[in-house]
Protein backbone atom coordinates (compact mmCIF):
# COMPACT_ATOMS: atom_id res chain seq x y z
CA UNK A 1 0.00 0.00 0.00
CA UNK A 2 1.03 3.47 -0.76
CA UNK A 3 1.41 5.76 1.85
CA UNK A 4 -0.49 9.09 1.06
CA UNK A 5 0.26 12.34 -0.11
CA UNK A 6 -1.15 15.00 2.05
CA UNK A 7 -1.88 18.24 1.02
CA UNK A 8 -2.73 19.87 4.51
CA UNK A 9 -1.34 19.96 8.26
CA UNK A 10 -5.09 18.64 9.40
CA UNK A 11 -5.37 16.45 6.82
CA UNK A 12 -1.29 14.59 7.87
CA UNK A 13 -2.94 14.90 11.57
CA UNK A 14 -6.47 13.42 10.90
CA UNK A 15 -4.31 9.78 9.34
CA UNK A 16 -3.40 9.11 13.11
CA UNK A 17 -5.50 7.31 15.96
CA UNK A 18 -7.17 9.63 18.06
CA UNK A 19 -4.56 9.65 20.92
CA UNK A 20 -1.65 10.61 18.59
CA UNK A 21 -3.93 13.18 16.85
CA UNK A 22 -4.35 14.55 20.22
CA UNK A 23 -0.64 14.57 21.18
CA UNK A 24 0.08 16.63 17.05
CA UNK A 25 -2.18 18.75 18.20
CA UNK A 26 -0.50 19.82 21.51
CA UNK A 27 3.07 20.13 19.31
CA UNK A 28 1.15 22.38 16.86
CA UNK A 29 -0.48 24.44 19.22
CA UNK A 30 3.10 24.98 20.75
CA UNK A 31 4.47 26.32 17.91
CA UNK A 32 1.22 28.29 16.88
CA UNK A 33 1.38 29.93 20.20
CA UNK A 34 5.22 30.40 19.82
CA UNK A 35 5.24 31.76 16.42
CA UNK A 36 1.27 32.75 15.65
CA UNK A 37 3.28 34.38 12.11
CA UNK A 38 4.38 31.30 11.36
CA UNK A 39 3.36 29.64 8.16
CA UNK A 40 2.04 25.90 8.30
CA UNK A 41 2.74 23.75 5.45
CA UNK A 42 3.56 20.76 4.03
CA UNK A 43 6.98 19.54 3.27
CA UNK A 44 8.45 16.59 2.97
CA UNK A 45 4.78 15.07 3.45
CA UNK A 46 4.88 16.31 7.02
CA UNK A 47 3.41 19.85 8.70
CA UNK A 48 6.22 22.21 8.75
CA UNK A 49 6.35 25.83 10.13
CA UNK A 50 8.13 28.54 8.07
CA UNK A 51 8.76 32.49 8.55
CA UNK A 52 12.13 33.85 6.98
CA UNK A 53 13.34 30.46 6.88
CA UNK A 54 12.07 27.16 8.29
CA UNK A 55 11.15 26.96 11.87
CA UNK A 56 10.51 23.07 12.21
CA UNK A 57 8.80 20.17 11.02
CA UNK A 58 7.12 17.26 13.38
CA UNK A 59 5.86 13.96 12.69
CA UNK A 60 4.49 10.72 14.46
CA UNK A 61 6.16 7.18 14.13
CA UNK A 62 5.04 4.37 16.09
CA UNK A 63 6.13 5.10 19.49
CA UNK A 64 7.19 8.65 19.40
CA UNK A 65 7.19 11.68 17.85
CA UNK A 66 9.82 13.93 16.43
CA UNK A 67 10.94 17.59 15.61
CA UNK A 68 12.91 18.31 13.11
CA UNK A 69 15.25 21.41 12.14
CA UNK A 70 16.96 22.03 9.15
CA UNK A 71 20.84 23.59 9.89
CA UNK A 72 21.88 25.84 11.84
CA UNK A 73 21.40 23.39 14.23
CA UNK A 74 22.33 24.88 16.88
CA UNK A 75 19.45 24.09 19.18
CA UNK A 76 21.04 21.38 20.10
CA UNK A 77 24.13 23.10 21.81
CA UNK A 78 21.43 25.54 23.08
CA UNK A 79 18.92 23.39 24.92
CA UNK A 80 21.70 20.54 25.16
CA UNK A 81 20.73 19.88 28.69
CA UNK A 82 16.81 20.14 28.38
CA UNK A 83 17.26 17.48 25.24
CA UNK A 84 19.46 15.12 27.37
CA UNK A 85 16.39 12.98 28.06
CA UNK A 86 15.48 12.57 24.86
CA UNK A 87 17.10 10.32 22.01
CA UNK A 88 18.56 13.32 19.24
CA UNK A 89 20.22 12.79 15.65
CA UNK A 90 21.88 15.29 13.67
CA UNK A 91 18.61 17.07 12.96
CA UNK A 92 16.12 15.32 15.10
CA UNK A 93 14.06 14.91 18.33
CA UNK A 94 12.40 12.07 19.18
CA UNK A 95 9.75 12.18 22.20
CA UNK A 96 7.76 8.94 23.33
CA UNK A 97 4.52 8.96 22.94
CA UNK A 98 3.51 7.34 26.26
CA UNK A 99 5.16 10.38 28.05
CA UNK A 100 3.28 14.05 28.19
CA UNK A 101 4.28 16.22 25.75
CA UNK A 102 6.62 18.99 26.60
CA UNK A 103 5.17 21.63 25.72
CA UNK A 104 7.25 24.36 27.13
CA UNK A 105 10.31 22.64 25.81
CA UNK A 106 8.77 22.96 21.98
CA UNK A 107 7.34 26.65 22.15
CA UNK A 108 10.94 27.57 23.10
CA UNK A 109 12.88 25.60 20.29
CA UNK A 110 10.48 27.37 18.06
CA UNK A 111 10.64 30.67 19.68
CA UNK A 112 14.12 30.46 19.36
CA UNK A 113 14.72 29.08 15.45
CA UNK A 114 11.99 32.08 14.61
CA UNK A 115 14.52 34.19 16.30
CA UNK A 116 17.64 32.77 14.45
CA UNK A 117 15.70 33.06 10.85
CA UNK A 118 15.18 36.72 11.73
CA UNK A 119 18.96 37.02 12.54
CA UNK A 120 19.93 34.87 9.92
CA UNK A 121 17.31 36.38 7.07
CA UNK A 122 19.88 38.60 4.98
CA UNK A 123 22.88 35.59 4.38
CA UNK A 124 19.98 32.86 3.06
CA UNK A 125 18.37 36.17 0.24
CA UNK A 126 20.00 36.95 -2.48
CA UNK A 127 20.16 40.42 -2.68
CA UNK A 128 18.84 41.37 -6.28
CA UNK A 129 20.30 44.20 -8.08
CA UNK A 130 18.38 46.67 -9.73
CA UNK A 131 18.40 47.92 -12.89
CA UNK A 132 20.27 50.86 -13.77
Amino acid sequence: MANPKFETPEEYIKSFAKPVQDVLKKVRGAVKKAVPDAEEVISYNVPAFKTTGWILYYSAYTNHFSISCPPPFTIFDVFKEELSAYKTSKSAIQFPLDEPVPVKLITDIAKFRAKENLETEPKNKKIKKRAA
